[in-house]
């Protein structure tokens, strides 16, 4: 029986090059690496899934739930917990108040952490004390902190109140934690107050980290003090800037110890943000449902913040 040689199509095979042997090879080195790579990371991995991906993906479901106020859950409701949120006429002032708690935070943090962080670059006397010193307000207890500043702030027995009424600031005493407004902006003040000492820091070891031999070129060039920090250190702190940035974001957003000392005590929902709101739905309402439905839009909000300043700013891209 004689066979048939398959006709030959003319088209040769491309030899294999070097930059294609070469990719082929760091792939497989590079899946030889993640799998020997594999149980030292597993720990670390079981703990995000179990810490992170898990409770968020009960609260998503959750949220699709009718949950009575003891919490037996009475089958699925689809999108109506949602569709309640967004109906509430509290929302549009709750978002508000979250949006300025967040934006005044974030500025004045930053901007005053600014002026610290390069104060303390600069050696003076008991320098080394005045560092220790601005890690206090970050070493003790947000509501240690918050509960000093409400009571202060009292209008019967606060100090704050007897010292401007003794300087004839004030006429007579005011109740700022008895006030929507006034309580949120004394809120944010302590936000701000426990807030600076990590942005210093971080702030601070980006400044240490630019070359001397830069500051002393741009000296050498003619540049002054407000030119170089403009133009040579201020850009150099990018990196520094960016990181202390998105943490605050994060962190001012999902706070929920100053709000709740500060302005807890005032009825309605004038003074609450969006993680307030949802303590009050959880703790006095007993609604799981629509809290979990809140909590899943909260967590939404975050994460296209942080998605639009990570493209925005672009954290690690080089100076």
């Amino acid at each position: 029986m004689s066979t048939t040689a398959p006709a030959r199509t003319g088209v040769a095979e491309p030899p294999e090059t070097p930059k294609r042997r070469g990719s082929k090879r760091r792939t497989a080195a590079e899946g030889s690496s993640f799998t020997s790579a594999l149980p030292w990371i597993s720990p670390a991995l079981i703990l995000i899934l179990v810490i992170v991906v898990f409770p968020a993906g009960y609260m998503i479901y959750n949220s699709t739930r009718k949950i009575s106020q003891i919490g037996t859950d009475l089958g699925s409701v689809g999108m109506a917990n949602f569709a309640q949120v967004f109906s509430d006429p509290n929302i549009p002032k709750i978002m508000l108040n979250s949006v300025l708690w967040v934006v005044v935070v974030v500025f004045f943090t930053v901007l005053i952490s600014l002026g610290l962080a390069q104060f303390l670059s600069k050696p003076f006397p008991g320098r080394t004390l005045v560092r220790m010193a601005v890690i206090v307000p970050w070493a003790a207890s947000v509501v240690m902190t918050t509960t000093l500043f409400y009571y202060s702030m009292d209008p019967n027995y606060g100090i704050f109140n007897k010292f401007l009424t003794d300087i004839g600031l004030l006429d007579s005493p005011y109740g700022f934690t008895q006030n929507a407004s006034s309580a949120l902006m004394v809120a944010m003040a302590v936000a701000v107050f426990v807030s600076i000492p990590f942005t210093t820091y971080t702030i601070l070891a980006g400044i240490q980290a630019i070359p001397g031999d830069t500051l002393e070129a741009a000296k050498v060039d003619g540049a002054g003090r407000w030119r170089t920090y403009l133009f040579v250190i201020l850009p150099q702190l990018r990196g520094a800037l960016a990181v202390s940035v998105l943490i605050n974001i994060i962190n001012v957003f999902n706070n929920l110890p100053i709000l709740k000392v500060m302005t807890g005590s005032i009825p309605g929902y004038g003074a609450d943000t969006l993680m307030t709101y949802i303590f009050k739905v959880l703790q006095f309402d007993r609604q799981i449902d629509i809290a979990s439905a809140l909590s899943v839009v909260n967590f939404g909000i975050v994460v296209v913040i942080v998605a639009i300043y990570v493209w925005a700013v672009k954290p690690m891209k080089e100076v």
